[in-house]
């Protein structure tokens, strides 16, 4: 299979990996844009879940998986629920890359509206809407220092970092030239708000990135490979501009299980991390313009490791949806930091 060699994982895995029986199955999980994710069956019928950065040559310190299995490891012991830490290969002569492996939490995972409709009722969506806030204003309420995370990049310039950060990886990864995306990082530079005390930043919290349980609550949060030290209302942005609801305009999830019914309006949500929290909200629309702005130059970066045919095995891929879907996400940020400095 394309980014795994079967054999030399398998015996990794059979001396890495307790109760693990062989042989092993492995099944490429589609929906993954940014590290590959693979299914595992083993003899006995376990399931497990490895990952690895994309193949081919990859923009440097965007696919640390090692890094990944670090948080979810010092996480376990906290009240945030994630997959359990397995195991972690930093040899890349086993695979081609380094790549860790955390258990099956079964679930669901509530990808796209269809499947939480499938999956849920009212009641349940609504558990899962509050657990899914509730959740987020539990790891920003997590001391770094004391759960082994303190070192886990710089606590203070968070935002300053992100920028300099993404427009640079953007500027790498570029396939035409986008504008607003270019403007929309100077006007943000110019604007940062001053950072509270550092918390645990996840980098990509929504709902799709989660399993939840088939009542509605969180039983895992995913994709930590973007998490570090800084200003969680980074968070906040992002979790606001996936909260899509019906008459949304240019949605950065037009397909958001929150458009159901039993999902809150994005306000009631916001309020409720807001008590939970004891967070001010008033520059929101910042975090919001720099959310839109981040999920741009990380579409660029997609786009282009598929052009290049690096990101495995995986169909109905349109390239041509995908390239738009960047120039919208750009145009989204600009919109949303016109209305924010409007209302200020």
């Amino acid at each position: 299979m394309s980014g795994i060699a079967e054999g030399p994982v398998t015996d990794w895995m059979v001396a890495n990996v307790a109760g693990v029986r062989p042989p092993l199955r492995f099944h490429l999980i589609a929906g993954g844009r940014s590290n590959l994710t693979y299914e595992v069956a083993d003899a006995a019928g376990a399931r497990y879940v490895l990952r690895r950065p994309p193949l081919g040559q990859v923009l440097a310190t965007a696919h640390d998986v090692g890094r990944e299995h670090r948080i979810i490891s010092a996480l376990a012991a906290t009240d945030v629920p994630v997959a359990p830490a397995l195991g972690h290969c930093p040899d890349p002569g086993v695979t081609g890359a380094p790549f860790y492996v955390m258990g099956f939490v079964d679930g669901v995972v509530p990808r796209d509206a269809s499947v939480a409709e499938k999956a849920w009722d009212e009641r349940a969506r609504r558990a899962a809407a509050d657990s899914l806030v509730d959740v987020l204003a539990t790891l920003h309420s997590l001391d770094p220092d004391e759960v082994g995370l303190g070192d886990l990049g710089r606590k203070e310039g968070y935002l300053a970092r992100q920028l300099r950060r993404w427009h640079g990886q953007f500027q790498q990864s570029r396939q035409r030239d986008i504008p607003d995306v270019d403007e929309v990082h100077d006007r943000l530079a110019a604007s940062v708000p001053e950072q509270g005390r550092a918390g645990i930043v996840h980098g990509d919290y929504r709902i799709d990135n989660c399993v939840c349980r088939p009542d509605g609550p969180v039983a895992a949060v995913l994709d930590w490979e973007l998490c570090t030290l800084g200003d969680t209302m980074a968070d906040v942005g992002m979790l606001a501009i996936c909260w899509t609801r019906p008459g949304d305009r240019n949605p950065a999830r037009p397909d958001s299980p929150t458009l159901l019914a039993g999902f809150p309006e994005r306000a009631d949500a916001l309020a409720r991390y807001a008590s939970a929290s004891g967070r001010d909200l008033t520059l929101l629309g910042w975090y919001e313009a720099f959310a839109h702005w981040k999920l741009a130059c990380i579409g660029e970066g997609v786009y282009a490791r598929y052009r290049a045919g690096v990101m495995g095995e995986q169909a109905g891929i349109d390239l041509t949806v995908m390239a738009e879907g960047v120039l919208r996400r750009a145009g989204a940020a600009r919109r949303a930091l016109d209305a924010f400095e409007s209302a200020r």
